[in-house]
């Protein structure tokens, strides 16, 4: 059980590091043009889903040091309501809570607007909606990197308690 929570905490590191890479990608126009050949658009979307599984991967972390594992199906269901357990006893601070419960809420977002906009394709939205994505996207790293530097340092503390 030791090793599985450092690998789960490698992978939200992981995650977190893609969300900075596609926000950078989708900032720097110059670098999509000269690196990748393509032509300016933005990937706010994926960072913030990227962001949300750096929170997901260190909540299953976490919940290992506990001694607790979700697997499928409901995966992140479960990983949500055990981490939620936690919080309710007063184990994990509140404030992580609220980070991980907005980024499910944004991830669920992104889901349902792809599902409206596979249909549509619209001109309009097609080209508004991943530029409405970057404020979002901003707080969703923001987030991931709070909640993954207290959850890292919750594991780190109780591998020792």
């Amino acid at each position: 059980m030791d090793s599985d929570y450092k690998i789960y905490l490698q992978r939200a590191k992981n995650e977190l590091n893609l969300s900075l890479m596609i926000m950078k990608i989708s900032d720097d126009k110059d670098l999509q043009l000269s690196v990748f050949g393509m032509q300016a658009d933005t990937y706010y979307s994926a960072t913030i889903s990227h962001a949300y599984y750096c929170i997901f991967y260190a909540s299953k972390a976490y919940l290992l040091t506990k001694g607790m594992k979700t697997e499928a199906p409901e995966e992140h269901r479960k990983t949500f309501d055990e981490f939620s357990k936690l919080v309710d006893k007063g184990t994990v601070d509140v404030e992580l809570l609220k980070i991980y419960q907005n980024m499910l809420i944004k991830a669920d977002t992104l889901l349902h607007i792809f599902g409206l906009e596979k249909g549509k394709r619209g001109k309009f939205t097609y080209r508004r909606i991943p530029q409405a994505n970057q404020e979002p996207a901003q707080e969703s790293i923001k987030n991931a990197r709070f909640f993954f530097k207290n959850i890292f340092e919750l594991c780190e503390r109780d591998k020792y308690v």
